[in-house]
C-alpha cells in the first residue's frame, strides 16, 4: 500500500474541537485544519501515522510561550502530538497512532544570539539550516553539519533525528555540536539544559538524550551550537575501483596524518549513478589553507595510482556540483525509495557493502562514513521486499551493526519493524519515556519498541 490517499482523510469525520480550543492561544491564522493543508503537507503527515489516524490539523505557535500552552492544553485533553519543523523528515521513523494534532515549530525561526567571538549561535528550533548558514557565512563561520534536505531542514528537526552527514568525519555528530537547548515538556513546562558557552558542564547532559529522540521526549524551542571558521579552500578526490584496493586506501588514509573533512565509502550503484567509473568508490574532501589542501589531495592521488585506482579531482564549482550530485545519486530510482540508516564496524564497511550489493543485485545506492561506520542505504521499494530487508538487517547485525528503516511506503512499515533494535536498553528507554512523557502524548508509538 502506498501513502494514505488524500480522499481517505477527506471522507473521515473531522476532529474540530482541538482546532477551536487552540485558536485562542495562537490565533486563527496560525492553525490549519487537515482539509486546508497543501497536498505535500498531507502526504508528509500520511507517511508518519498509521492508516485510519484522524488528524485534526496543524498548529503553528509563534513563540515558546504559545508552544508551551498548546502542549499544556493537549496534555489536559490527552491529545497526542506529532511534533515537526518544516515536515521534511516526518516520514522518518515508525507509524504513529493515537495522534490528534501536528505541532510545527516552523514559525519559531529567530536567531537569538550569534556570539562571533565565542564561535556559538543560539537560534529557535524552526530556523532553517540553510538560512542560518547564510547568516553565519557573513561572519566567516559555519555550523559543521551536513544534513539531508539542507534547504528545508530546521535546526530542531536536525537535532531530533541526529542527522549530521559527511562532515562528522572531521567535526563529529550533532551531539558534538550541541551546547544547550530549551524544550517544552509533555506537561507544557519549559525546560533548559546546557548553556550558550562551550565550557558548560553543569547538570545532566540532556543534549545527548534529546539528540536522535525523534520528538518523543519534548519539543525543542531553542538550540545553541558551537561553530567553526568557514574554510574558503576546498577540494575533493574520488577513487574508484576494486573493493580490495578501496579497503586498503581507507586504512592507509585513516592511519595517515591527513585530515579530511569527509571520507565516505560509496557503493557500486552510487559510483554508477555519478557516472565516474566502475566498482566501489572512496570520496575524500579536504578544506584548509590552499597549500594544505593541494598537498593532501596530491597524497591521495599518489595513493590511488599506487593501488591502480581511478582518480577524479574536483575543485571550485565542480566540487559544489559533485556534492549536490552525490546527494541526488544516493536516491533510489523509485517514486517512494526505502531509506535505511545503517551502521557497521568501520573496518568491515567494504565487505558488508559488497555483500549488500550481492543481496540487492548491485542496485543498493549506499554511503558509509569511513571513521564511524554510519551511513545510509537507498533501495528501490518496487524491487525490495520485507524478506530482502530482513536479510540485509541480519547481515548488518552479524557484523556488529544495525539497519533501521527511516523512510518507506506505509505497506512496508506495517509489515517490517522499522527500528530493528537488538540491544538490551529497551527497558531503560521505556522508563525514560515514562518519566518524560507519562501519558505517551509526544510522537506516540513512532520510536524504538513502539515507544
Amino acid at each position: 500500500m502506498a501513502a494514505i490517499p488524500t480522499e481517505d482523510y477527506a471522507n473521515a469525520p473531522r476532529l474540530d474541537a482541538p482546532i477551536e480550543e487552540l485558536t485562542s492561544i495562537v490565533g486563527a491564522e496560525n492553525i490549519r485544519s487537515y482539509g486546508e493543508l497543501s497536498e505535500p503537507w498531507q502526504q508528509a503527515i500520511a507517511q508518519a501515522v498509521a492508516p485510519g489516524t484522524q488528524i485534526s490539523g496543524v498548529v503553528y505557535p509563534g513563540t515558546s510561550a504559545e508552544l508551551a500552552e498548546v502542549v499544556r492544553q493537549a496534555a489536559e485533553h490527552q491529545w497526542g502530538i506529532l511534533p515537526c519543523g518544516n515536515g521534511s523528515k516526518l516520514g522518518w521513523g515508525g507509524l504513529g497512532s493515537d495522534i490528534t494534532l501536528v505541532v510545527s515549530t516552523q514559525r519559531l525561526s529567530k536567531v537569538i544570539e550569534h556570539a562571533v567571538g565565542d564561535l556559538t549561535v543560539t537560534a529557535e528550533a524552526g530556523t532553517k539550516f540553510a538560512d542560518l548558514q547564510a547568516l553565519l557565512a557573513k561572519a566567516g563561520q559555519f555550523l559543521a553539519l551536513d544534513p539531508a534536505y539542507p534547504e528545508t531542514a530546521t535546526l530542531g528537526g536536525i537535532v531530533a533525528t541526529s542527522d549530521a552527514g559527511s562532515l562528522r568525519q572531521r567535526y563529529g555528530g550533532v551531539r558534538d555540536m550541541l551546547l544547550g537547548l530549551s524544550l517544552v515538556r509533555a506537561d507544557g513546562a519549559i525546560a533548559k539544559a546546557g548553556g550558550r558557552v562551550v565550557k558548560n558542564v553543569a547538570g545532566y547532559d540532556l543534549m545527548k538524550l534529546i539528540s536522535g529522540s525523534y520528538g518523543t521526549l519534548g519539543i525543542l524551542t531553542q538550540v545553541t551550537f558551537r561553530l567553526y571558521p568557514l574554510q574558503t579552500n576546498s577540494g575533493t578526490v574520488i577513487l574508484t575501483g576494486e573493493a580490495e584496493a578501496i579497503a586498503q586506501a581507507i586504512q592507509t588514509l585513516l592511519h595517515s596524518a591527513l585530515t579530511p573533512t569527509a571520507l565516505d565509502v560509496l557503493s557500486t550503484a552510487t559510483v554508477t549513478n555519478l557516472q565516474i567509473g566502475k566498482g566501489m568508490g572512496l570520496v575524500a574532501r579536504f578544506q584548509s589553507m590552499a597549500s594544505s589542501v593541494k598537498a593532501q589531495i596530491d597524497r591521495v592521488l599518489e595513493l590511488g595510482q599506487t593501488l591502480s585506482l581511478s582518480s577524479h579531482l574536483y575543485a571550485d564549482t565542480d566540487e559544489q556540483q559533485l556534492w549536490q550530485r552525490l546527494a541526488a545519486s544516493t536516491s533510489a530510482d523509485s517514486s517512494e525509495p526505502i531509506v535505511c540508516k545503517i551502521g557497521v564496524k568501520p573496518a568491515e564497511a567494504i565487505a558488508v557493502l559488497a555483500q549488500t550489493e550481492a543481496i540487492t543485485s548491485q542496485t543498493a545506492a549506499g554511503l558509509i562514513h569511513a571513521s564511524s561506520g554510519l551511513g545510509k542505504l537507498y533501495l528501490d521499494s518496487q524491487a525490495t521486499s520485507p524478506a530482502t530487508l530482513l536479510e540485509l538487517r541480519t547481515l548488518y547485525q552479524a557484523h556488529g551493526g544495525f539497519l533501521s528503516v527511516l523512510q518507506a511506503p506505509i505497506a512496508v512499515k506495517q509489515e517490517f519493524e522499522v527500528w530493528g533494535y537488538a540491544g538490551n536498553g529497551l527497558d531503560l528507554m521505556r522508563r525514560l519515556k515514562h518519566q518524560f512523557d507519562p501519558k505517551n502524548l509526544l510522537s506516540p508509538h513512532r520510536f524504538v519498541g513502539g515507544i
